[in-house]
């Protein structure tokens, strides 16, 4: 039904912007409608790599375009071996000169020709490009681990229909927290079913108690828990009553979250999510936020 409803000759997808989610590709190669992932950006014209009908790996990103060199490199700007996890830099013919009237923004990218992404990723042993996300995003333990956050989100919005979005965040901390930004007809009709009444502080808490259990389930032995290392999953919740929107600048005009922003505006929130207190997630704090949600 799926192919007959693109007309029935259409023979892959190529999909860019955004890390495909692997189960989507497996659906797609079931139907016989393989969707090859790609990758590239702006700077580079805008193609790095794609996976294509001849070569394709599923979860990569690809293998590299012709006349195109790439190097994975530390934080110092060496170069780190085949399979190592670091920054993606290219050189070629398809890359910017600079940014237009901004020299500033173009020696902070463009160093001796190679042209630095800001992405993370690695080469495999087969020539495939693995993007893991953007490093300044990257959640960052009190141990120095770095972990991409972007999968982690997009499950917990995609997997409930409780949740409306989320930001994942870790300054070299303890542990990950979340601001969690809930939906309001989901909940009010889950509060209606239950006879509750959501400007109650039962109906509030109720509330509360639902969004963490939606979290709960990416836990060991629960329905996702094998989907992500669990050092990773946060166990403290701030509860937003107000969405990210292009209106509020917390969104991009292509509708990604602008990390720094929301970082900056609920600073003494994300302080807060580090205290003993912030771990119920029926504290004052989200409690207050959840009443206004709901009214």
């Amino acid at each position: 039904k799926v192919r007959e409803a693109f007309g029935g000759r259409l023979k892959y997808f190529i999909g860019g912007g955004a890390l495909l989610d692997i189960e989507l590709q497996r659906f797609f190669y079931a139907i016989g409608i393989p969707m090859f992932q790609g990758y590239g950006l702006s700077e580079a014209s805008p193609v790095i790599s794609s996976n294509s009908e001849r070569k394709a790996k599923l979860g990569s990103s690809g293998y590299l375009v012709s006349n195109l060199e790439l190097k994975i490199c530390d934080e110092k700007g060496n170069e780190l071996p085949l399979g190592e996890k670091g920054e993606i830099v290219v050189r070629g013919e398809n890359v910017m000169v600079g940014y237009w009237k901004n020299e500033t923004a173009t020696r902070e990218t463009i160093r001796d020709g190679w042209l630095y992404t800001g992405d993370m990723g690695y080469m495999d042993a087969d020539g495939f490009l693995y993007v893991l996300g953007r490093f300044k995003s990257l959640l960052i333990a009190d141990d120095g681990e770095k972990y991409s956050p972007e999968g982690i989100e997009e499950a917990f919005c995609d997997q409930s229909r409780y949740i409306d979005q989320c930001m994942l965040y870790n300054n070299q901390n303890p542990y990950t927290v979340a601001l969690i930004v809930p939906s309001r007809d989901a909940l009010k009709k889950y509060l209606k079913e239950k006879h509750l009444d959501p400007a109650s502080e039962e109906g509030i808490i109720a509330a509360l108690k639902l969004i963490e259990s939606e979290i709960a389930e990416y836990r060991t032995g629960r329905k996702y828990g094998n989907m992500f290392p669990q050092r990773w999953l946060p166990p403290a919740l701030g509860i937003l009553e107000e969405p990210f929107t292009e209106d509020n600048h917390m969104l991009n005009s292509t509708m990604k979250m602008v990390r720094g922003k929301i970082t900056e505006r609920y600073r003494e929130l994300l302080a807060f999510l580090y205290t003993p207190e912030a771990k119920d997630i029926t504290n004052k704090r989200n409690k207050e936020a959840m009443k206004k949600l709901l009214m």
